[in-house]
């Protein structure tokens, strides 16, 4: 599998995110469950490859908004971070808590920035970096899902991850609360996991 998408002919959108997931969400054994996380996964990530109507490829970024974030975690939440289902429930959840906690995300990016150069390169903010400017690039990566390069978005997203860690240990700051440094520990083990994630989209490996 290459991380290039590959056109095909236009269709009509007809993926309905909320009947997709909905559908096996409930009734289902474990093993069922593992393996519906995963179909749904390549469901939403091949039909929004497959198609180059824009409306589509909105409603698939903003299927936490149609479908609700708790039926997403109950699809992929579970899965391990480094297989397509984890992979996209991080993504969501990235650009759910910039859309939920707008002041709180520009702060840590711009106290991070700062010292992460590289890594806030690569994940392509807007300058300044502010509320809007972060919102724009986590909409930004999870289009590129769908519209681009899937390994690209996933190293962006791993940048961003990276740049919000460094902001989480408050550079400059002596005394950061345990629970900070923990959760700034959480954010780069996610980083080190999409860019995984990114390597295995490019050898074919990612489901």
């Amino acid at each position: 599998m290459s991380g290039m998408r590959e056109r095909r002919p236009f269709h009509r959108p007809t993926l309905r995110p909320s009947e997709v997931l909905e559908d096996v969400a409930g009734g289902i054994d474990p093993l069922e469950a593992v393996e519906a996380a995963h179909r749904t996964a390549e469901l939403v990530v091949g039909r929004g490859r497959d198609t180059d109507d824009p409306r589509l490829t909105a409603r698939l970024v903003a299927l936490v908004q149609e479908v609700g974030l708790s039926t997403v975690a109950e699809m992929w939440a579970d899965r391990p971070a480094r297989t397509l289902p984890g992979a996209l429930w991080r993504l969501y959840l990235l650009h759910e808590w910039v859309q939920r906690q707008p002041e709180e995300t520009a702060r840590l990016f711009a106290a991070g920035a700062g010292h992460a150069e590289v890594y806030r390169a690569i994940a392509g903010v807007a300058e300044p970096p502010d509320t809007e400017g972060l919102r724009r690039l986590t909409e930004q990566i999870l289009t590129g899902v769908f519209t681009g390069d899937l390994a690209i978005a996933l190293e962006r997203a791993a940048a961003f991850c990276q740049v919000m860690a460094v902001g989480l240990a408050e550079p400059g700051v002596e005394h950061v609360p345990v629970e900070q440094v923990r959760r700034g520990a959480r954010m780069r083990d996610t980083a080190d996991d999409l860019s995984a994630c990114a390597r295995l989209w490019r050898l074919g490996d990612l489901h």
